[in-house]
């Protein structure tokens, strides 16, 4: 028996042992960037908390079965919702919440204890997550929760001092490429490629490897960002404009995200650095633009775009943000 998992060993072995010794806490908290695989661990670790074997889901058991089909009655899942017609956002609200609490008061069904995997609650509003504080104080028996946030820093402190936290950590490349190839029969060119876009996030290159519409939109982006070098400030105007106008906060930060792994091949290219360049398919870009500006220029390009998503975290105005950014990029023919 063993864990249906890429990596994060440290983080299996712990799980596994506070199952083979009985020494459960109530409620375990994974963090890390987006696609690192908190979704993944934590509802391999529901599964083996509902399993009657000792440290591993078996995947034979009726548990394992039901807990596969998302049918098994001890487990419970809440994850943001998306609302909203102009401006799309992935909430978790009150409702959802209050019917958990009292779903995790009944006794189990069919399982040793009851499990809720909350996915995503750093999406939940204040009013939710000051809803299932007490339920954190106050566990009843025979419950564990399980919740995923990218930062705990989003969450209350006195809800993250009630958990187990681990961070997770993005992988070695070479093991997400490995991954892509021998588990999802990846090319190797494209494995290569997706496993340095991914930064490490096996989730995200799988995904990026299922959904070709991802990668089309990526490489419109980057198309628009080797476009916007070589456009007029009128240009650049209308561009933050249009952009602001079409995307959601979460879409503009994944842009900016996007963006700064270019900037920061272009960084590492014009300084000779030995570290190997993400965007591979964009390499004579790279070289082009690290041939023509400066390194303060890029260090200055790099800080615009940490400095531009900060500030749709605090939703100042994103057409004025983005139209700051973009003024500040370099010129280039």
């Amino acid at each position: 028996m063993s864990w249906d998992v890429v990596g994060h060993d440290w983080a299996v072995e712990l799980l596994r042992r506070d199952l083979a010794h009985d020494r459960l806490r109530h409620a375990y908290l994974f963090v890390g960037p987006e696609g690192v695989g908190k979704r993944t661990l934590a509802g391999e670790f529901a599964r083996a908390l509902l399993c009657p074997a000792s440290q591993a889901p078996c995947g034979q058991c009726r548990h394992c079965q039901l807990a596969a089909r998302g049918a098994h009655p001890d487990l419970f899942t809440v994850a943001p919702v998306v609302s909203g017609k102009k401006v799309r956002a992935e909430k978790i609200k009150i409702e959802p919440v209050r019917q958990l609490i009292y779903d995790l008061t009944l006794r189990p069904v069919e399982a040793r204890r009851r499990v809720a995997l909350l996915i995503r609650f750093d999406a939940a509003n204040d009013e939710a997550m000051n809803a299932f504080l007490k339920t954190l104080e106050e566990p009843p028996a025979n419950v564990v929760l399980l919740l995923t946030a990218e930062s705990a820093d989003a969450l209350l402190p006195t809800l993250v001092s009630r958990c187990e936290v681990l961070a997770l950590r993005p992988l070695p490349l070479a093991a997400v490429q490995d991954a892509l190839i021998t588990r999802w029969l990846a090319p190797q060119a494209q494995a290569e490629l997706l496993a340095r876009l991914s930064g490490g996030r096996l989730g995200w290159a799988v995904r990026a490897l299922s959904d070709p519409a991802a990668l089309d939109e990526r490489r419109q982006k980057m198309d628009d960002l080797r476009r916007l070098v070589a456009a007029s400030r009128v240009e650049r105007f209308a561009y933050a404009d249009r952009l602001a106008r079409e995307s959601s906060t979460d879409r503009l930060q994944a842009t900016l995200d996007l963006w700064a792994g270019f900037w920061r091949d272009t960084l590492l290219t014009a300084a000779q650095a030995a570290a190997p360049i993400h965007n591979l398919d964009y390499a004579d870009d790279v070289r082009r633009i690290a041939g023509a500006v400066p390194l303060d220029a890029l260090h200055a390009v790099l800080a615009g775009l940490r400095r531009t998503h900060d500030l749709l975290d605090r939703n100042v105005n994103a057409r004025l943000a983005l139209e700051v950014l973009l003024l500040d990029w370099p010129y280039l023919k």
